[in-house]
């Protein structure tokens, strides 16, 4: 596995039939492929990489079917991530004809009369490893294990695995994302070393997203970055102030950016919010039944965003909380339903199947490629051809990162190189990244009370597509967002490559004939550090300004604007940038 981030080997093209998840009579071409390889070589072990949206769920009952009708098994047991997860599975399998049973709990020794296996979580196992390696000893059975990462979250949970699965007659491992950063090993996950030394896991089978995306499998993904002004108060009791996705702040300071924009209360998410479902109109012209989903942080937050695409669309949106009973039933509602809207706390980013799916706004500060891959697979899954799927995000770097790499391949590496590989996949940056996100698995809680956010605003950034960049800011309701917001929805992806370079090609012509009658002309090629020193220059002015006269920062800049002209400081240039210093100058000496 050596080329993307759902990467895999040159395919022959996808079979034209479509059906529902897990019920599909003939099969696509690699998932064909895929099963040749697999009776062929008639493994003990087998770890299938496919990307989200794919079909590995066909793909593992096919086999289990095949193994159980030859008589090679007598017995099936899925492991998977989630309850919801158990169902869904369950379900899948009754459509072809094997009986699953989910509702197994430990304390009930044997499923129920009349299924051929179980359905069980990681948790499950790991709870009580001896009693599944009794029940894997008294058939023959074969072991599904959905999104088999999970498998390295813990150690107890590696060890349950490996105990109460050893004896197992065959073993599928399925994933559909990058493997995990950290360096514990998976179960029934073989490892070779590469030429630098580091072992790495290595599949059987592997089909990636950007051979989905030629065979017309999976959706073409759109991402809609989002910039703006924020404004917060430190736990030191300092005011700051910086451009959402800036490039020349610390860390600390994207991050508090980052949640002070997804900040309920302030003006950056309401726009955000806004401006994905001004999309989902336009996808639902040609997909009636299209239907978002927002991801949020934590529970709290997830109430109020649905508050606000209540106000936004006049109808409630269906919330999905973590620790409510009822959510796989409101998850299953939503899916047979025309409901625009579902608001999330992380359960629904990975394997949750909702094919209408197709505009998202990724609202959390969780940037590990393992949640990203997880979050943006539920948007992929293509039931005919031409659907395109949209995410909206904050334009902070490390989701700018992901986002240009939806083909990059992550394999699962045992150990870490002594200086940065040819890749750039363990530099020094990601490292620390890597360890910012271990730290966001603390109590949000604990993370809000570091830091309080006191305004934001939102502007359009750029639209980014299959590598490239579209798009040169805008503000929020302007005709240049309303261009890229406008883009059907039945486009394949070469459309989508071409309709994008003329919108960026209309709204570069509109910026050049109106700065020719209103300023001169900028430079061809805008001299990056001079025009960060300009916006630092003027941050400090603005938070002078501030002080004298106790008007919030965001007030500052806005009056700036309104007064100058131009886009938000991210997007302004070197003229627009002089005159917002000039006239705060102005100011400061008692001109008007």
């Amino acid at each position: 596995m050596t080329e993307t981030l759902f990467g895999g080997p040159a395919l022959p093209p996808a079979y034209p039939e479509r059906a529902a998840w897990g019920t599909a009579p003939k099969l696509r071409a690699w998932q064909q492929e895929a099963l040749d390889l697999y009776m062929n070589a008639s493994p003990r072990d087998f770890l299938a990489v496919a990307t989200p949206g794919a079909g590995k769920t066909t793909f593992a009952l096919r086999i289990a079917s095949t193994l159980i009708d030859n008589g090679t098994v007598n017995r099936v047991t899925i492991v998977a991530p989630t309850d919801h997860l158990k169902r869904q599975w369950a379900d899948a399998a009754a459509r072809v004809g094997i009986a699953i049973d989910p509702n197994f709990k430990n304390s009930d020794g044997q499923h129920g009369r009349g299924f051929i296996g179980v359905a069980v979580t990681y948790a499950q196992v790991a709870s009580k490893p001896m009693l599944h390696r009794a029940k894997t000893e008294a058939a023959r059975t074969l072991v599904i294990l959905d999104e088999i990462h999970h498998g390295g979250e813990a150690l107890s949970w590696g060890d349950g695995l490996r105990e109460a699965f050893d004896p197992a007659a065959r073993r599928l491992a399925l994933t559909g994302t990058p493997f995990r950063s950290d360096t514990s090993p998976i179960p029934f996950v073989e490892y070779a070393e590469d030429r630098d030394g580091i072992r790495r896991s290595k599949a059987d089978y592997t089909y990636g997203y950007g051979n989905a995306l030629k065979d017309h499998v999976v959706r073409p993904v759109l991402f809609m970055a989002y910039s703006g002004q924020m404004r917060w108060r430190t736990s030191a009791g300092d005011e700051m102030a910086a451009s959402l996705g800036e490039a020349a702040v610390t860390k600390d300071v994207t991050s508090q950016a980052w949640r002070t924009a997804l900040n309920p209360n302030g003006e950056w998410i309401p726009a955000v919010l806004a401006a994905a479902d001004k999309r989902l109109s336009e996808v639902r012209r040609t997909v009636p039944d299209a239907g978002g989903l927002v991801i949020a942080t934590d529970h709290d937050d997830a109430r109020a965003y649905a508050g606000q695409l209540k106000k936004i669309t006049g109808q409630s949106p269906t919330v999905i909380l973590s620790d409510d009973s009822k959510a796989s039933h409101k998850i299953e509602e939503f899916t047979a339903s025309d409901k625009r809207w579902m608001v999330a706390v992380r359960m629904v980013s990975e394997g949750v199947d909702v094919p209408r799916l197709a505009v998202g706004v990724y609202a959390t500060s969780t940037s590990t490629p393992l949640f990203f891959a997880q979050a943006v697979g539920r948007f992929v899954r293509a039931r005919k051809r031409g659907e395109t799927a949209s995410v909206f995000l904050p334009s902070v770097p490390p989701l700018m990162i992901l986002a240009n790499s939806m083909e990059a391949e992550r394999d699962h590496a045992l150990d870490r190189p002594e200086k940065e590989d040819p890749d750039g996949l363990f530099n020094p940056e990601e490292s620390l990244m890597d360890e910012a996100n271990r730290e966001e698995k603390a109590s949000d809680s604990l993370e809000k009370g570091k830091f309080e956010a006191l305004d934001s605003q939102a502007s359009f950034d750029r639209v980014l597509f299959d590598g490239g960049e579209f798009g040169t800011g805008a503000d929020i309701g302007s005709e240049d967002e309303l261009d890229f917001l406008g883009i059907p929805g039945l486009l394949d992806a070469e459309q989508v490559g071409t309709l994008l370079r003329q919108r960026q090609h209309d709204q570069q012509s509109r910026k050049k004939r109106q700065g020719a009658s209103s300023e001169p002309a900028a430079p061809a090629v805008p001299d990056h550090r001079m025009l960060m020193d300009l916006r630092n220059e003027l941050a400090k002015n603005v938070s002078a300004w501030s002080a004298r006269t106790g008007t919030p920062h965001g007030v500052v800049h806005t009056k700036l604007r309104e007064v100058c002209g131009g886009p938000a400081v991210a997007q302004a240039n070197e003229a627009q940038l002089q005159a917002r210093l000039r006239k705060l100058q102005d100011w400061f000496v008692g001109r008007k």
